[in-house]
């Protein structure tokens, strides 16, 4: 684990609000597309829907993302031509036992 560079990630507040909306994505994205295509929200969310919601460029969206990704904090899966990008439960959980136990 990285704390460094989670915490990092973590210091934007765009990254912060992006992984706050995969937390719980039900309650800031409409799932029913998914659902249509077979798909659901445990495979992740949509660059798309997290770049409409965040009101962002693309490119952007897309960096903060990666950032988010490099540190640990988000896993990601391609489907198609499209990528969804869900939260790293398992990394967010040791960093919040590092936060408790260290800080």
């Amino acid at each position: 684990m990285d704390t460094l560079a989670m915490l990092k990630a973590l210091a934007n507040p765009t990254r912060l609000q992006i992984l706050q909306w995969l937390k719980n994505p039900a309650e800031h994205f409409d799932e029913t597309l998914y659902l249509e295509r077979g798909l659901g929200f445990h495979v992740g969310v949509c660059v798309a829907d997290i770049q409409a919601r965040a009101g962002l460029s693309q490119s952007a969206v897309s960096s903060y993302l990666q950032t988010l990704k490099d540190s640990g904090l988000l896993e990601s899966e391609r489907v198609g031509k499209w990528t969804f990008y869900r939260r790293n439960e398992r990394a967010v959980e040791e960093l919040a036992e590092y936060v408790r136990e260290e800080l």
